[in-house]
């Protein structure tokens, strides 16, 4: 996994409208721009230029289906995307921690000193 790929990915989930495609390509199976359409507030190609980028980082592919695409969510995909955040979560979550156990530390340091005097 190269940074770049990551950030990639990243970049492409940070999106609200993209993480609503997502959702609904997830609620209602394979979908076309078109269809995406209509439960969205932008034009058909504002979508499909959304799709290629989740196409880009493997959240989506795109089968032909006449004149146009159906796309899915690769699951496989997904699965590692939600990886990455929860890891990306707990490290959060231990510095976090730590910067809790510093603040209470200076805190009692602090109160020592105050009461000392």
């Amino acid at each position: 996994m190269t940074t770049a790929v990551d950030d990639d990915l990243w970049s492409a989930i940070g999106d609200p409208t993209r993480r609503r495609m997502l959702d609904l390509l997830l609620a209602e199976g394979d979908s076309t721009a078109t269809s995406l359409s209509e439960h969205l507030p932008m034009t058909r190609q504002a979508i499909a230029k959304h799709l290629g980028v989740l196409d880009r980082v493997g959240l989506v592919h795109a089968t032909a289906a006449g004149r146009e695409k159906r796309y899915r969510v690769d699951e496989a995909q997904l699965a590692r995307a939600v990886a990455q955040l929860s890891s990306v979560g707990a490290m959060w979550d231990a510095r976090l921690r730590r910067i809790k156990r510093i603040a209470e530390s200076i805190a009692r340091s602090t109160d020592q000193r105050s009461t000392q005097q």
